[in-house]
């Protein structure tokens, strides 16, 4: 009797292992899941760029806002050595020369943010573009699933063979371009 009722437990616990691992496998979940997962990677790229965007907005008008009080600097320092007034020079070039090496970090800071952007852009859009792809491959997928699922094609001579489509848009394709 022990024997039984450890066997049968031993049955009952191996089939809800082996349901457990076909849910974890459910194909359909599993292709919705990469898609969400290759979406999310997408919209942390599309944030990056907008970011680097706005970054090098913001530093453009700090660079604008520094070139001019540079230039008011210098017509001051200017204005100093032609009033013979060395000290008053040395001022305004004391404030001067901080704000050169800070309007050559910003111009440092937006070379690289343009580096960076113009890096990123081209990779975004073959990467947005192959979303796309897959994301029409994992709806056909799922429609096939779906139609395996129910059973089979009621009128499976109406379905178009891929090469049918394949002439068919290749006849368009060329109809077009003829225009």
């Amino acid at each position: 009797m022990a024997i039984r009722f450890t066997q049968r437990l031993t049955r009952l616990i191996q089939a809800d292992a082996h349901g457990i691992i076909e849910s974890l496998e459910d194909r359909s979940l599993l292709l919705k899941q990469h898609l969400r997962e290759a979406e999310l990677a997408l919209q942390g790229k599309r944030a990056r760029l907008a970011a680097l965007t706005d970054e090098e907005q913001r530093l453009g008008e700090d660079s604008k806002r520094l070139e001019r009080a540079m230039r008011a600097l210098d017509e001051d320092t200017q204005l100093a050595l032609s009033g013979g007034r060395e000290d008053l020079a040395r001022f305004a070039i004391r404030k001067l020369l901080p704000k050169q090496r800070e309007a050559a970090a910003l111009r440092a800071r937006i070379d690289e943010i343009r580096a960076e952007h113009e890096s990123l852009a081209p990779k975004l859009a073959s990467q947005e573009a192959e979303f796309e792809d897959l994301r029409a491959r994992v709806r056909n997928q799922l429609a096939a699933d779906a139609r395996a699922a129910t059973g089979p094609d009621p009128c499976p001579e109406w379905r178009a063979a891929d090469e049918e489509v394949e002439m068919e848009l290749l006849r368009r394709l060329r109809a077009g371009g003829s225009e």
